[in-house]
């Protein structure tokens, strides 16, 4: 009887044992995850279930200069467009701030930002305002991007630059070549600015 208790009370002990350990791992496993999810890039933070081409940036009803741009993407051929493409975008405020948040696992993000998803015909349309700077600042207003392919890792790319930005004229012959590649030329239609900028997607990325 004494031999059998004691097994008894072995067994207990293993048990208890194998759910501390189970649930230290499983402890050990969820911090990874969620730290995995702070350093990935945001290009893979939407929350929508099913994106689509177009998006509206936060606080776009609220802004004075409303900015829509819209193109179309094409495979790196130039020619053939892009479907399902993600294209991510984030940017200041009005006043050259990047407005920073923090979610429920207090991963810090731009709150001035978006995703959209090319159908088709390769088209994405953003609405969003036109984005600020620093003052006396010697930088250029900008919009910034990221792609993912399917099947392809995500990359950035140059960000939107303007046509109209008055520090143009101060940079150099090849910083002005390099902006020009990605510059929106802005035209007023009723009450918004409107931006048209085509993008190919670069080649040299490899699969997954």
């Amino acid at each position: 009887m004494k031999n059998l208790i004691i097994l008894l009370l072995l067994i207990s002990t293993l048990s208890l044992n194998t759910n501390t350990i189970d649930a230290q791992d499983y402890a050990s496993n969820t911090d990874e995850v969620i730290e995995n999810y702070k350093k990935r890039s945001p290009v893979y933070d939407y929350t929508e279930t099913n994106l689509n081409n177009t998006d509206t940036i936060p606080d776009f009803d609220s802004k004075q200069n409303k900015l829509k741009i819209s193109g179309i993407i094409y495979q790196s051929d130039g020619v053939t467009p892009a479907k399902d493409v993600i294209l991510y975008f984030s940017q200041p405020d009005e006043n050259g701030d990047y407005q920073m948040r923090k979610d429920e696992f207090r991963k810090r993000y731009v709150h001035h930002q978006g995703w959209v998803k090319t159908d088709t015909d390769g088209r994405y349309t953003i609405y969003t305002f036109m984005p600020g700077k620093y003052i006396r600042s010697k930088d250029l207003k900008k919009i910034h991007r990221i792609i993912k392919e399917p099947g392809k890792a995500e990359y950035e790319i140059a960000p939107f630059f303007f046509n109209d930005d008055p520090v143009i004229p101060d940079l150099t012959l090849a910083c002005r070549a390099k902006a020009v590649r990605s510059m929106l030329r802005i035209e007023k239609e009723g009450n918004m600015l409107v931006a048209t900028k085509d993008i190919k997607l670069n080649k040299d990325i490899k699969n997954l």
